[in-house]
């Protein structure tokens, strides 16, 4: 084994841990493949990923001296190479300057010393880019939204380093930051997202300051932020089932943070202070169970180029001290992030974030992302504000729940049904609850939100293709010319864990889509004309690394379709090979790649029919994990009326395809590939085309979800 593997992909098992702690991460000094610019891995305090606040801190460093090579005269602006964003360069500029000063901001709020000189530096970047005659101005918040975003980092850190830059800024500088954060006040331009905050944020510091705000504002997006409340600790980003990493790194962090700013000691009351808290420790019991053994996060979601942002709650959860996630375990799970980016090329060589997800890939990046956004990792740093002595910092790392051995467990607000196998330390969700649309919504599928299922080991395809044809993790049904019908707008029906298997299930309206020639291209599904297909129901039963996935589909709108399309994981990387499976009764399709197996195999069961065809799609420069991406599929004739049964798995090792065998009678029986057998009792599964009513009958099934608030044992 490479001396430097188990730190670049620490898949340990915890009864490893336990044997012998002094055998636990025997390794080379300095290990072979180890950064030079990193000390030595810590395998006492941290014997998962190696990593202590010396590292953290060595790696902040690293990016901030790297961005100041790209910073203009007067240090406002900071421009990584390459292309210009989509809101401009003096908006790139910005951006370089707000985010690099937040990870600034953590690194002085947590040191006695600056060697790096950060305060002076960034005082002088405030003083050029607040100055209206300057032509380093910044772009003001009445010129471009973005600034809106920006102004709030300026402002968190300005109260939070205030000793070491506020205080010592002239007074006239002071007077020009005071006047370029007033127009916030006010402004009811903001998104009803979580750009509420950044309002709150500018306001807060507005007010410590002696400068204008409105209470009424702060009030009214206070009301609006615990409108975002759902099950579990939690947050929506809107008013729609828009879940993702926002979650965390936007909707816990700044509640937490703001409680601590200089201006909101009086607005931020002990009730809301515990309601945060308390929401905060619940979420983080979903959280940490959602970070793969490597310390990948889930590949969902919009933003994705913020890459160590991931880490954000978990340093959340260390400032607020929440009780049910010892500080052990929140550092475990946040180095394992940044451990996973940082040993994987970002930064890159010469110590620069890039548009992508490892290495470089800009079509990862959405249509407003330019070359400084990706410094919002910086929100992974926060942990860095709290001094060496912390708990947090102190304390023995502890092992991820996907370490700990396999388990599944419902996620009621998103609709996930997680399934982990520590074999392989990969965290599946199966996705029937989140489409980053409404339910009823005739939109496109968007690849990062509404596809079935979503890892930490594998990337939905983000070609062109997948935002009008979905193809990987999807249940479509396909026409003559090949054209594949989308899902967004579904109606979550079941969601429940009995027996060591999850179930979820949802239905919707199957629709082709013609898409609109202009879009907004921010994460969402493509908007366009509508064409109703039938209706569609499926149902995910989880385990482990497999999941049985059963389709239905009734009331054809159209004669068009041709076929009814099953797809498994997408694999991305060159060089492995592909096999594609044989029609009938129990065909079966395997893609590999990357280190990945990828299968599908048709569960043969009464009055079910056979595939007709067996493959797997080959697709170029849609994954940012590798090149080529492929996609094992069955397509099956289309039968209205009668379910068709299909095991999906993703996993490490043989390119052998898993068998397992399925009863139906009063309940769904499983013979999962270990030969483990599993019954699920869901009345009449076979004859119902929706599963309302068997979930109904079903203890402990969340129903009529997402609007029935339920709970859930941690």
């Amino acid at each position: 084994m490479h001396p430097y593997a188990r730190f670049l992909n620490p898949i340990v098992h915890v009864s490893a841990l336990r044997a012998d702690p002094d055998e636990r991460l025997k390794v080379e000094h300095p290990p072979t493949g180890w950064p030079q610019w990193l000390p030595q891995p810590d395998s006492a305090r941290s014997p998962l990923t190696g990593w202590t606040r010396d590292h953290w801190a060595a790696l902040a460093d690293r990016l901030l001296l790297a961005a100041r090579r790209h910073a203009s005269p007067g240090h406002a602006a900071i421009i990584p190479p390459g292309p210009e964003g989509g809101y401009g360069r003096r908006v790139d500029g910005l951006e370089g300057f707000a985010r690099t000063f937040l990870l600034a901001g953590f690194r002085l709020a947590g040191e006695a010393a600056d060697p790096l000189n950060l305060a002076e530096w960034y005082a002088t970047g405030i003083a050029t880019g607040s100055d209206p005659a300057s032509p380093e101005r910044w772009p003001r918040l009445t010129e471009h939204p973005q600034a809106k975003v920006e102004a709030a980092s300026i402002a968190l850190i300005l109260d939070l380093t205030r000793e070491q830059i506020w205080n010592r800024l002239d007074g006239a500088v002071r007077e020009r930051v005071v006047e370029y954060l007033a127009p916030a006040v006010g402004d009811t331009t903001y998104p009803r997202n979580n750009w509420l905050w950044f309002r709150i944020v500018v306001e807060t510091f507005l007010r410590s300051v002696g400068g204008p705000w409105a209470p009424a504002d702060i009030e009214e997006d206070l009301a609006l932020h615990d409108s975002f409340e759902r099950q579990d600790g939690w947050l929506a980003d809107g008013d729609g089932r828009d879940f993702d990493h926002y979650t965390g790194w936007a909707l816990h962090l700044y509640p937490t943070l703001w409680q601590r700013m200089s201006g909101a000691a009086d607005l931020a009351t002990d009730q809301r202070r515990e309601r945060d808290r308390r929401l905060l420790d619940r979420y983080l019991l979903d959280a940490r169970r959602l970070v793969g053994a490597d310390g990948a996060p889930l590949f969902q979601g919009r933003s994705l180029i913020y890459r160590s942002a991931a880490a954000a709650p978990f340093w959340v959860g260390a400032l607020a001290e929440v009780p049910s996630t010892p500080p052990g375990a929140l550092r475990r799970a946040a180095s394992g992030i940044v451990q996973h980016f940082a040993a994987r090329g970002a930064p890159d060589a010469h110590g620069l974030l890039t548009l992508g997800w490892h290495g470089p890939w800009p079509a990862l990046a959405q249509s407003y992302s330019g070359p400084s956004s990706p410094y919002w990792a910086a929100k992974g740093f926060l942990g860095l504000a709290l001094d060496a002595a912390h708990p947090v910092w102190t304390a023995a790392e502890e092992p991820l729940p996907v370490e700990q051995g396999d388990f599944v467990r419902t996620i009621a607000a998103p609709g996930w049904a997680a399934h982990a196998c520590v074999a392989d330390g990969i965290v599946r969700i199966s996705n029937h609850g989140t489409d980053h649309a409404h339910e009823g919504d005739q939109v496109g599928d968007s690849p990062l939100y509404a596809r079935l299922g979503y890892s930490t080991a594998t990337a939905p395809l983000l070609d062109e293709a997948a935002w009008t044809a979905p193809l990987e993790q999807s249940v479509c049904l396909i026409d003559s010319l090949g054209r594949a019908t989308h899902r967004a707008g579904m109606r979550p029906l079941a969601l429940f864990a009995e027996g060591g298997v999850a179930v979820a299930a949802s239905t919707g309206q199957a629709h082709w889509l013609t898409a609109a020639a202009s879009q907004q291209r921010h994460g969402s599904g493509r908007r366009g004309a509508a064409e109703p297909a039938g209706r569609l129901t499926v149902i995910s039963l989880v385990r482990s690394a497999w999941e049985v996935r059963g389709a239905h589909i009734e009331g054809l709108a159209a004669t068009r379709a041709a076929a009814l399309r099953i797809g498994g994981w997408a694999v991305a990387a060159a060089g492995e090979g592909v096999t594609g499976g044989e029609a009938g009764g129990t065909a079966s399709a395997i893609a590999s790649g990357g280190g990945l197996i990828s299968w599908v195999r048709a569960l043969a069961c009464a009055g079910s029919p056979a595939p007709a065809r067996a493959g797997v799609l080959e697709r170029a420069e849609a994954s940012p994990l590798g090149e080529p991406a492929r996609v094992p599929y069955l397509e099956y004739p289309v039968s209205p009326g009668v379910w068709v049964w299909t095991l999906v798995g993703m996993t490490r090792g043989s390119e052998e395809s898993p068998r397992a065998e399925l009863a139906l009678t009063d309940a769904i029986e499983v013979t999962w590939p270990d030969g483990e057998v599993t019954t699920t009792p869901l009345e009449c599964t076979y004859e119902l085309p929706g599963l309302a009513r068997v979930a109904a009958n079903h203890p402990g099934a969340h129903l009529e979800y997402p609007d029935e608030r339920t709970k859930q044992t941690p």
